[in-house]
């Protein structure tokens, strides 16, 4: 099954399948990864990039996703291509004489999901070919935030997955914040955000929800979880920012193959873009 996601920003690991350069890897950022797959089997020419041009066929094997824009994605994918470059990575070493490309950039990949500011991002980590899969080295499995799913990966509008509910699923919001108690005024520059339980009606600021779900990490600005001021179920921030987006109903069943995203504006507030 073919999951769709909408706002797709991702960071991609391929795979060579050439016997003539079998083993060697490419690192490389996509908003459509069926798209970019073809490209780089089909050539420079066709879009794919120099490095991997001639030297296929490739395969796309691992991906992460999650994203909040394409400069975030494009930092990540820098980092993940030069980890002894990047002043966040200076704690990884370097590749061991009888270490495979593959699982060396495996492991980089898994240090960088455990360092800020990527550890609190909600990101997807998205086996997309079964027999490639491998477990992250011990101590360095991924944040409970973060997903690890299986699976091919489709990128879609953003209109699409804005589809209107159906009026028997709609429940009227409080119109006023749930934290602070003022009333919603049109304008206003912090926007609220509505908790996505089918009965709940809590609606509040994303300032005001974003200092409640930090009051035990006050020194962080983006949060990662926190208990809903109106139903009292946890939550998590992706998942409210995505139901905000419209993209809530896409969710996978399975919680261990969520996706969620972030909201660039909240980052552009922050200074976090």
């Amino acid at each position: 099954m073919v999951v769709e996601v909408c706002g797709f920003f991702g960071v991609y690991l391929l795979y060579c399948t050439n016997p003539r350069y079998q083993g060697r890897i490419y690192i490389g950022f996509t908003v459509n990864p069926e798209r970019r797959i073809d490209q780089h089997n089909a050539g420079k020419r066709c879009g794919g990039a120099w490095k991997t041009s001639g030297r296929g066929p490739w395969d796309m094997v691992l991906i992460v996703h999650g994203f909040p824009s394409d400069v975030a994605a494009l930092r990540f994918e820098w980092a993940w291509q030069h980890p002894h470059s990047s002043r966040r990575l200076t704690h990884v070493t370097r590749r061991k004489t009888r270490e495979r490309q593959f699982d060396f950039h495996l492991r980089v990949v898994a240090h960088m999901l455990q360092t800020a500011p990527w550890c609190r991002l909600p990101l997807t980590i998205r086996w997309l070919k079964q027999e490639y899969c491998r477990e992250f080295p011990p101590g360095l499995e991924p944040p409970l935030h973060m997903p690890i799913a299986f699976g091919p990966v489709r990128a879609v509008k953003d209109t699409k997955c804005a589809e209107p509910s159906s009026p028997e699923e709609k429940v009227e919001t409080t119109k006023h914040c749930s934290v602070c108690l003022k009333t919603f005024q049109d304008g206003d520059e912090d926007i609220p955000l509505h908790c996505f339980h089918p009965t709940c009606t809590m609606a509040a600021h994303m300032f005001c929800l974003s200092h409640l779900f930090l009051e035990k990490e006050p020194n962080h600005i983006l949060p990662i979880e926190g208990q809903c001021p109106g139903c009292k179920n946890l939550i998590l921030w992706g998942d409210l920012i995505r139901h905000h987006k419209g993209c809530y109903g896409n969710l996978e069943a399975d919680p261990t193959s969520s996706q969620v995203k972030l909201l660039l504006f909240f980052l552009d507030l922050c200074g976090l873009s």
